[in-house]
Order: structure tokens, then sequence, then C-alpha cells
């Protein structure tokens, strides 16, 4: 079935027509972001169980976007009442004069700006899904993500807990201007088991999810994550030590997914070019790994859990290619910095909620697959790790640094796995280098949707990512 699109959205539709017209009188851009988005989030654990109608991007609000004579402006309404047009269109002239009486007295020097694209375009999608997450079976799903958290306790004697959650976000979003009327429905889930186990005083965790562009239909799937999540936990209490070095090393799709996002995710959001903080501006056709890095970050190269149809700002959403063969082609953007570098909007702009301002986001990043054999991969080791499982990851676009924190590491000696298990592992390098090393790539590719993205330390927003198996070298420790 087709996601439905927002009744309350198409109520107050006419309305917020008419804010435009209405503050269109005195703006030369104006434009309207109004989202209505249902939740469900289930949690289960052995000590609480919790049932919830919001997740991570559930909202509902009203954003309208101003720009006069090359400055933008922004106000947000969470109470916007179709029956007070006139009143609320005088209320944000009012507040927004009060402001600009605020930075003349301040002395505050605007960034001018040109004036955003308004082509005429009219677009309505509503993508497929099974169920919805407003109507989901809530009973039927706590009962089993309890099945899931009472196996996994029941599987192995140093069980300290089993947690099964699952959350599912039905989005609605419409945006005008004078000569755009866009709409779009969708629905994305995403579901995880978490182990705990115990041992001699050691405690470890295990780690499972799934995600994708569909509805709580994905958690029938679920219950197959529970043995992967055990195992890891197994072997995490057993696990040693890394010596710190350089090695050989082969990147689970997982893992490539965490290298994408962290080195060329933000490092190439070009709303950091505008404020010279990334140093992949200074790279843009210039070689940055090897002919077999080849990179697409976009809503449209992969479905999952931000695969939109437009962004926050209106435009249609894209793939982009931002590595080619090693060569970094270009970044990604939102429409204001686009105006700034004198570039095009590439569909990126997104926000945390309709009250927060819009940046310059990921969407699903992700390395394109070659045609290497993960058997053959680690054949060509001759003592390196295969890397698998992410706990997080850091980059400095400044300088191009990069660490993620993986997991575990599988110790390949002579072109074969010696079934010693290290962890947990911090992997450091200078992302050209690394990239640069990579000499083979597999077949196969996952993406991965169950996490965030801050841009520094807030504004959090969906992202996805992934990748095949790499083969590459790193420093270790």
């Amino acid at each position: 079935m087709k996601a439905p699109f927002s009744a309350y959205l198409r109520a107050i539709k006419p309305a917020l027509k008419r804010l435009v017209e209405l503050l269109g009188r005195d703006y030369d851009y104006v434009s309207v972001l109004a989202t209505d988005s249902k939740g469900l989030a289930v949690r289960i654990s052995q000590r609480a169980r919790s049932v919830s109608s919001e997740t991570m991007t559930t909202e509902r609000g009203v954003v309208v976007r101003l720009g006069k004579d090359g400055q933008y402006r922004e106000f947000a309404l969470s109470d916007f009442d179709p029956d007070q047009v006139e009143e609320t269109a005088a209320r944000i002239r009012a507040e927004l004069a009060s402001q600009q009486t605020l930075l003349d007295t301040l002395g505050v020097k605007p960034y001018a700006t040109g004036a955003l694209p308004d082509e005429p375009l009219t677009l309505f999608v509503e993508k497929e899904t099974e169920t919805l997450p407003e109507t989901a079976d809530v009973k039927a799903l706590v009962e089993k993500l309890t099945a899931i958290s009472d196996r996994g306790m029941a599987a192995d004697e140093h069980m300290l807990e089993c947690m099964a959650n699952a959350q599912s976000t039905h989005i609605s979003k419409l945006f005008l201007t004078a000569n755009r009327d866009l709409s779009q429905s969708y629905v994305y889930s995403e579901g995880v088991v978490v182990t705990v186990m115990g041992k001699d005083g050691q405690v470890q965790n295990g780690y499972a999810g799934i995600s994708g562009l569909c509805g709580p239909e994905l958690f029938d799937q679920l219950a197959e994550k529970l043995d992967k999540a055990i195992a890891q936990a197994r072997e995490l209490l057993s696990a040693g030590r890394i010596e710190p070095g350089e090695y050989e090393i082969i990147t689970s799709p997982e893992v490539s997914g965490l290298i994408a996002h962290e080195a060329f995710g933000h490092g190439v959001e070009m709303d950091m070019f505008v404020k010279n903080r990334a140093l992949g501006r200074d790279y843009i056709g210039k070689r940055v790994g090897s002919d077999l890095v080849t990179m697409h970050e976009g809503a449209l190269c992969a479905e999952d859990v931000t695969s939109y149809a437009f962004d926050d700002e209106g435009t249609l959403a894209g793939d982009v290619t931002e590595i080619d063969r090693g060569i970094l082609k270009t970044g990604i953007c939102d429409a204001l910095s686009a105006l700034r570098l004198g570039t095009v909007p590439t569909g990126n702009g997104k926000r945390e909620n309709y009250a927060h301002k819009v940046y310059t986001r990921m969407t699903n990043t992700i390395f394109d697959s070659g045609e290497d054999k993960l058997e053959d991969m680690i054949a060509s080791v001759k003592h390196g790790y295969l890397l698998e499982g992410m706990e997080s990851g850091m980059e400095d676009p400044k300088h191009w640094g990069i660490q993620c924190i993986i997991k575990m590491g599988r110790e390949i000696v002579d072109g074969k796995l010696t079934g010693k298990v290290v962890a947990p592992i911090i992997m450091t390098g200078y992302v050209p280098e690394l990239l640069g090393n990579v000499t083979m790539r597999s077949r196969d590719r996952e993406v991965f949707g169950t996490g965030g993205c801050g841009k520094g330390y807030k504004e959090w927003v969906k992202v996805s990512d992934g990748g095949p198996y790499l083969k590459t070298k790193a420093r270790l420790g």
C-alpha cells in the first residue's frame, strides 16, 4: 500500500499557501516547510518495557523561510492556526522587524546571499509500505520483542541482559513557495538486539540491527539477529588486546560504512567550505584514494531510513558521485551554501526538526562494490585483521584525520584466520592515505541505518552508510 499523506497537512495547506502569498508582498522569497510525522517505539529488556509514540524524527510544526535584499530569516510555528493566517503573517513581520532592529543596534553585518531558485515544480509522493506505525499491533510487537529478550537470556549462563528495541516513523512533509508545491510521505523502520554478558569480572555486549524504507513488518526479521548478537558478546569476553602498529586490514561492510561516513561524510559537507573548515575544499578534482575507491552520497543511491523524495529546502533528492575512481569530484550542499559557493544544491539540506536550522547533512553514504571474493581478500593478507562491528567514529575535516572505534578484529596470518579475536580496536589515520591503500573490494555490499549523526555535538538526524568489504592498511591500537 501507499504510505498515506498526512490528513492534517492536507487540511492546513490552503492556509499555508495563503500565508506564502501574504508574506510574498513584503519579501523576495518565501517558503514554508510543514511536517507531521507519527512514530512507534517499543523497547524491551528484562528490567523494563516501554511503548512510546516518539522517535528521533516524530514532529509536527511549520517553519517559514523569508529572504529579502540578500538576507534570509526563519520563523518556526508549533501552533499554526489556519483560521488566523493574517494574524500569523503580521506576527512574523513584527518579530523579524524586532530582530533586525537588534542586529542594527549591535552592528551585525549579515552574510549577503543571492536569490534562492523558485522554478515551478509540483510533486506528490507516497512511498510503498506494508504497514504503518500508527496502526501497528502494539501488543503483538511487545510479545515478539519479549520472546527475543527471553530467548537471549536462556541462551547462555553468562547472559546479564538482552534488549530488543524497535521503532518506526511515518513521515509526511509539505513544501510550498510561490511556485513550488511538494508533498511526500514515507515510512522507515529500524530495530536492534543488544546482548550483555559477564564472566570473570568482565562485561561485554553484542549488537545486531536491521533498518529499511518500510513499515513495522521489518520487525519480523529481528529475531534472526539474536544469534549474531549472542555470538559477538561471547567472542568479546575471550578477546585479547591488539599490539599497536600498522596492519593490513579488511573492513566489514559495517566498518566500511563507518569510514565512508567519517572520512568523506562530514569532510565534504560544503557548508563547511563556506566557513573554510574542511580540507576537502582544496581537493576537488584531486586524488584522495586508489582507483578502486568510488563513493556515492544521496537519498537516491540506496533505499534506507533517509531515502526521501526532496530535502527540507524543497530540493529534489539526488545521487552524488563524490569520489570517482579515487578522484574527489564534488561535495554535498544545502541550498543557501550552494548560492554562496556558486554551485548547485544536491538535496542534502536537512533539519533536526522544523524548529532547527538547515545544515548540509548526509543521507546514504556508500562505497561502491568491486569484483573480489572475501576468501581471496583474506588469502592475500600476510598479517592483519578482519575488522567487524562499529562503536563510534570521529574526524577532523580541517586536517583530514580520522579515528574509528571498532568492536573487534579477527587475526589473519599467512592468508588464514587464526581464530584469535582482539578488542576493542581504535583505528586512526590520514584519510587520503587510508583510502589510497585500498587494493581490493568485495562484490557484495550492505547498508546500515540504525544510527544517527550529529553536526558537531548536536543537530541529530537519521543517516545510513555502508559498502563492501575493503582491503587497505591502517594504524590500529
